[in-house]
């Protein structure tokens, strides 16, 4: 059934929102270029509907209310859209995986939807296989060349992990990227698996000479700069790896954000 379009929701004295939900960082460069981006192109392809904004990282609320700017919780945003009327609300993430976040933001979503007449939410980026495929071929488009047999180059996408089961979709990457791509490209993360250490071994084994890491995130914040071209460059190189960071997040990306408003237009039943 598709979503109640905007003018049939007013003349059932309701009113209608798209809710879109961000980890959020604190860094203003890359927030512009991925999570703005993301919402400018949202509320272009969806104008019929009154967009609103949540982050859901309590620790970047906090960081960036001191410097006097002030993000709704995904909790907050759903009150406050009660409170002025709206009766329908179609909620999308940016978030990669159906994992922890997800499943906190869904709980959020249940408590408030006895006080909507309608609540829906739109899939993660990497929900289906289709999804992964159609990722690892713009990453693949994107990064390709950075790989080079003859110069035992190879190309590492980074992702962040999760303790929950969708954890399992960073090794189902790695198979796509590989059987797109070829034995060059790899897929690590940083809280889950595989791990730092796992690569390691799959470049020594490789006899690889030359590493590009690729941040599979949607922002390139916090973890891109820290850990990634931190931590993981220092132990590549003391490998004796040759090592380059693209400090890229995947919301930079035109074709993924259009796959976030291909979420959103499912989700809303078109």
């Amino acid at each position: 059934m598709a979503f109640l379009a905007p003018a049939t929701a007013q003349e059932k004295g309701g009113k209608t929102a798209l809710l879109m939900v961000h980890f959020g960082t604190s860094y203003d460069e890359t927030r512009m270029k991925t999570i703005d981006a993301v919402n400018a192109k949202v509320c272009e392809a969806f104008p019929e509907y009154t967009f609103r904004e949540a982050w859901t990282s309590r620790m970047i609320i906090r960081k960036l209310k001191g410097r006097g700017i002030v993000k709704d919780t995904p909790l907050e945003a759903l009150m406050r859209l009660r409170a002025d009327g709206y009766t329908r609300v179609l909620v999308q993430s940016t978030t990669l995986l159906e994992g922890a976040e997800m499943a906190s933001l869904r709980r959020d979503v249940e408590s408030l939807a006895p006080f909507f007449d309608e609540i829906r939410v739109g899939e993660p980026l990497l929900y289906s296989v289709d999804d992964c495929r159609k990722v690892a071929e713009i990453l693949l488009r994107r990064h390709g060349d950075r790989a080079d047999a003859k110069k035992h180059a190879h190309v590492v996408f980074v992702g962040h992990g999760t303790y929950a089961p969708a954890n399992a979709t960073y090794s189902q990457m790695e198979h796509l990227f590989q059987h797109l791509g070829g034995p060059l490209f790899h897929v690590a993360t940083i809280e889950g698996y595989p791990t730092l250490e796992t690569l390691l071994a799959d470049l020594k084994a490789a006899k690889a000479r030359k590493v590009t890491l690729v941040p599979m995130l949607l922002v390139a914040g916090d973890h891109a700069t820290n850990d990634i071209s931190g931590e993981w460059k220092e132990a590549l190189e003391a490998a004796g790896l040759e090592v380059e960071v693209v400090l890229e997040g995947l919301g930079q990306l035109p074709e993924i954000q259009d796959m976030y408003l291909e979420h959103i237009r499912n989700a809303a039943g078109r």
